[in-house]
């Protein structure tokens, strides 16, 4: 009898620590599936519907803003057709490569391969943004991104502090390095004055000081805005809507980076860094909402998924 009522006991626990479990799980589903629309709320109310009334990012800063790290090239470059290939894995199994490849410009960003990726991502490649976290893996891997016949444009962006020519630092020794070694390449940064008025179209677009809402600027930000400088129409691969991460059931697991597919949710990254309060983060959520603006706005359109 005795051993019957330790048992029930043991079983009576297990079946709260099970009810407990259940519910905390729950709540964490439900509180990360409402987050993606909350953020979207609170962003309405920072103004976001009347902030771009007269932005005209064709005239916004022109490409003076951008000056050779290595001799004297200018950035010319001008495309009626452009496509814009995110890094998210939304782009696997779309077999758009070809599709991609026959466009007039294709712009790229940081250190996203297309080496084993030709089928879904294409080979072609006109413009690459690399933001300054990127390029030691740049530059690790130079059959890849610096060493061809055929070199695109690419532009550095980051604080003026690491890559700027006063800075004279590391990063900035490394950049020069790879401009001068690899002259097939035309090679541009992102001046200060420039990355301030980034800093202050991304607060007049949505409301938000970038420094005191503590947020770091993406690299979909920056090549985005370039892409609209550069391009006549453009199409972009592989990026999600701004509501996509709040949608009941939530979406599958899809890995943030689609060369790295062990690496962090899509959903998951961008949900947490739209709630970050403590340090700096990356506003995906936000940025797209401003995306989902501009695309009006300049003749853009998303596909894989389509918007």
């Amino acid at each position: 009898m005795g051993l019957r009522l330790v048992e029930k006991g043991h079983h009576s626990k297990r079946m709260v620590v099970f009810v407990a479990i259940f519910l905390i799980t729950t709540l964490f589903i439900l509180y990360n599936s409402n987050s993606a629309n909350e953020s979207y709320e609170a962003f309405k109310l920072a103004g976001y519907n009347s902030a771009t009334k007269t932005t005209d990012l064709k005239k916004w800063a022109g490409k003076d803003g951008y000056v050779p790290v290595f001799g004297n090239k200018s950035l010319t470059l001008h495309c009626g057709q452009c496509v814009l290939v995110t890094s998210s894995s939304h782009v696997l199994g779309t077999a758009a490569g070809a599709e991609i490849d026959r466009a007039e410009c294709v712009i790229r960003m940081n250190d996203a391969p297309t080496s084993g990726f030709e089928a879904d991502v294409g080979n072609k490649t006109s413009l690459r943004v690399v933001a300054h976290s990127s390029v030691i893996r740049l530059v690790r891997k130079p059959q890849e991104f610096l060493n061809c016949s055929e070199c695109p444009s690419v532009i550095f962006w980051g604080p003026p502090t690491k890559i700027g020519r006063d800075a004279n630092g590391a990063l900035y020794r490394l950049i020069h390095r790879v401009a001068a070694t690899y002259t097939n390449l035309t090679t541009f940064a992102v001046t200060p004055s420039k990355m301030r008025k980034f800093d202050a179209l991304f607060h007049k677009e949505t409301g938000r000081d970038r420094q005191k809402s503590q947020s770091w600027l993406s690299t979909g930000w920056f090549t985005m805005v370039i892409a609209i400088e550069i391009c006549d129409k453009i199409k972009v691969y592989g990026m999600v809507p701004p509501n996509y991460c709040g949608r009941h059931p939530q979406p599958k697991r899809m890995p943030y980076h689609y060369y790295k597919p062990r690496g962090p949710d899509e959903c998951v990254t961008y949900l947490q860094n739209e709630r970050g309060r403590r340090g700096n983060h990356h506003r995906f959520i936000t940025e797209k909402q401003v995306f989902a603006r501009w695309a009006k706005l300049y003749n853009i359109s998303f596909v894989h998924p389509t918007w």
